[in-house]
């Protein structure tokens, strides 16, 4: 079982009508309340952090521009993060066409675990593990285990079939312990 979404914010409704009538305080309330899970979002499925300042700024700028189409049959969290995950993915499919994939500066990634106590320098592992995966790969990882979306809805999100995301997910965990030097074995206690 996944854990709940950073998404998964209550939004008052007397907020949601205030930004919908256009009121410029509404929207600035309900911009700090999801500026970090979209753009934390963003950066684990672009893996760089200029494009995912980026996306967070074309989310919100999309939600400015939707906020009207909202009709509150779902949670509005989930209608937000469905629109961080197609800027973030509209973002690598037009880096896969300009083929523009760079690595990730592995120096700069290990400069800023330095000295980070335990939990810190897990997740720090975790992020430089993370961006050393391609791009697909990183994304299916993260919607699946930290976004808590199925198969078939990151196919469709992807335009790809349920099989792709389950094989990149198996690759993908696959990697991850070989990069984090986990072992799957169980060795007995001597």
């Amino acid at each position: 079982m996944s854990l709940p979404s950073s998404f998964a914010i209550d939004v008052p409704e007397a907020l949601l009508r205030r930004a919908q009538r256009g009121e410029a305080s509404a929207f600035e309330q309900i911009y700090r309340r999801f500026e970090r899970p979209v753009f934390t979002l963003a950066l684990r499925l672009t893996g760089q952090r200029e494009e995912a300042q980026d996306v967070l700024q074309d989310t919100m700028m999309r939600l400015f521009d939707r906020i009207g189409d909202f009709r509150g049959e779902s949670p509005f969290w989930g209608w937000l993060r469905q629109i961080a995950v197609n800027e973030s993915l509209m973002r690598l499919r037009r880096r896969a066409r300009q083929g523009l994939a760079e690595e990730a500066d592995d120096e700069a990634l290990e400069s800023q675990d330095l000295l980070l106590p335990p939990a810190a320098a897990d997740a720090a592992l975790l992020g430089q593990a993370l961006q050393r995966l391609p791009d697909a790969t990183r994304s299916v990882i993260w919607l699946y285990h930290a976004e808590g979306y199925t198969h078939d809805e990151i196919a469709g999100l992807m335009g790809k079939t349920a099989s792709f995301s389950k094989s990149q997910l198996a690759r993908g965990t696959r990697r991850l312990r070989e990069l984090l030097r986990i072992e799957t074995e169980v060795h007995p206690h001597a």
